[in-house]
């Protein structure tokens, strides 16, 4: 009980913590749905060279350990002069991850789609990227609304491995809060419950988009 005391005093600090997690992790999320986005246009595009390329691109950041990349993007690139804020590289690192799960999720899901979908839209007079963002893309995206939301969730975990860089979200507050008066269980658990009820929000807008998706079908 006295544990959990200390935690509620120290809640300010959560708080913040709690304010940065959500503002690093709303902005990572919207920018890797699009920069996915891009990425799925390219692939079912099958642009010369540029599509194989993307394929290896995804490959990769899908075999990379969240932690390494950021350390890599952090401490790494300044060495060949690229230098940001521990921020902006936690959403660069967020951002470029999150982003070839959502082009391969997208891209799995229009393989379930039967091939007179291109058809019809080129009879139409779609071509090109218009196909892709007329045709293609919104049934895609319809359909892959629980895994997006699963995917968002996925952000919201990975923004607790900011911490290694000094980003102030709530996993370094927590840590915080138990290196300065040892209460590791209290406060963790704190910081747990709180990325559960982020979690929870997300589910309940999944549901919510899923229901809206439903009715205009």
């Amino acid at each position: 009980m006295k544990d959990l005391l200390v935690v509620w005093d120290e809640r300010e600090l959560l708080l913040k913590g709690i304010e940065a997690t959500v503002e690093i992790v709303s902005i990572s999320a919207i920018l890797a749905f699009l920069l996915g986005l891009f990425l799925f246009g390219i692939l079912i595009l099958k642009i010369r060279y540029v599509s194989p390329a993307v394929k290896v691109m995804i490959d990769l950041m899908r075999a990379v350990p969240f932690m390494l990349l950021c350390y890599l993007i952090y401490y790494g690139l300044p060495s060949v002069g690229l230098v940001m804020g521990n921020i902006e590289a936690g959403i660069l690192a967020l951002t470029i991850y999150n982003a070839a799960y959502v082009a391969e999720l997208l891209r799995g899901t229009w393989a379930a789609f039967p091939p007179e979908t291109i058809e019809a839209g080129q009879a139409f007079g779609f071509y090109g990227w218009r196909l892709v963002a007329r045709i293609i893309a919104p049934p895609v995206i319809l359909d892959s609304i629980p895994m997006l939301g699963n995917q968002m969730i996925q952000v919201i975990k990975d923004s607790a491995f900011l911490m290694i860089i000094a980003v102030q979200e709530l996993t370094y507050a927590a840590n915080e809060i138990q290196a300065t008066y040892y209460v590791p269980f209290a406060s963790l658990l704190a910081a747990v419950l709180f990325y559960w009820l982020l979690c929870l929000a997300v589910e309940q807008a999944v549901g919510g988009m899923l229901r809206v998706a439903e009715r205009r079908r």
